[in-house]
């Protein structure tokens, strides 16, 4: 029992039964000089109110990003400090943790490209409105900097439509070399693969069933369904598309990424001092096709 709860025990027996303040001491097994002790730590204007607020604003955000965003608002306090007031504020957030079988296969680490825009991944996601029809969204991420390039969200999103996605992003970041992707048949189609083709850059595709392939994409997909989808109501593809757009500027901007650092990963891709990726255009008499199925 903590010496905070044998306060409580020596509170209730002194206030029940009007015990000497010794005697409850000793039934609690508490120390007089412990039961005495005023704490003289101070405690920053407004900290634990902060607190509370970020944790109800952020409901998916564990005790590590909350003390980073407490400490981005000018709170000087070390991580042991926010984790006790964390703690006896009851934010905890409950994971739900699937079972999951043991697999004999040895586990490798993927390779996470040298610089912005060498590898990115992308994968679809479905979610429904409030009237209870359903809409889509195509993901798109850079590999190395973790930065979403694009949340596409409509009713369909055929594989013409995803490369025009892609146009619009490379016109600001250049081509990448890979896009890794599943075997979806957006994605297996030829409208993508005459796309990849055109543009020089290769398509690598996993193997069926083994999404852990994908590891920087799924990771994505369950940071956007906690943290959006599972805590908005939608009420038309307007307003789907709003939501989404001002979460993606978020975790982009402000949202720290622990795999980062600690810092954004708009923040990540500035620090790096790589040149974006390939700016230029293949011709279609090039040679032949460049896109992979690995």
């Amino acid at each position: 029992m903590s010496p905070a709860s044998r306060r409580k025990v020596v509170r209730y027996l002194r206030k029940r039964y009007a015990v000497s303040e010794r005697r409850a001491c000793r039934i609690a097994g508490l120390r007089r000089s412990v039961w005495r002790y005023q704490s003289r730590r101070r405690q920053p204007e407004g900290f634990r109110e902060r607190m509370v607020e970020l944790a109800q604003e952020r409901l998916r955000f564990g005790c590590p990003r909350i003390h980073i965003l407490l400490r981005r608002d000018g709170y000087a306090v070390n991580y042991k400090r926010t984790h006790r007031i964390y703690c006896l504020e009851k934010l905890q957030i409950r994971n739900r943790k699937r079972r999951k079988g043991a697999s004999a296969a040895p586990r490798e680490a993927i390779a996470i490209p040298d610089r912005p825009h060498q590898r990115w991944s992308m994968d679809f996601m479905r979610d429904t409105l409030a009237d209870g029809r359903a809409f889509r969204t195509l993901n798109v991420v850079d590999d190395h900097s973790r930065l979403c390039l694009a949340i596409e969200v409509d009713f369909s999103l055929s594989g013409e439509r995803v490369g025009r996605v892609l146009d619009r992003v490379a016109a600001k970041t250049g081509w990448p070399e890979v896009i890794v992707v599943d075997n979806g048949p957006e994605f297996t189609g030829k409208a993508l693969d005459q796309w990849a083709w055109e543009r020089g850059v290769r398509l690598h595709f996993i193997e069926p069933g083994k999404p852990v392939q994908n590891a920087f994409i799924e990771s994505f997909n369950g940071k956007f369904r906690e943290e959006c989808l599972s805590q908005s109501w939608f009420t038309g593809l307007e307003n789907a598309r709003r939501t989404i757009a001002t979460w993606r500027d978020d975790y982009n901007h402000v949202r720290p990424h622990k795999s980062l650092g600690w810092s954004t990963p708009a923040e990540h891709a500035r620090a790096a001092s790589f040149p974006p990726g390939r700016l230029r255009v293949a011709s279609s008499s090039s040679g032949g096709n460049q896109t992979g199925r690995n």
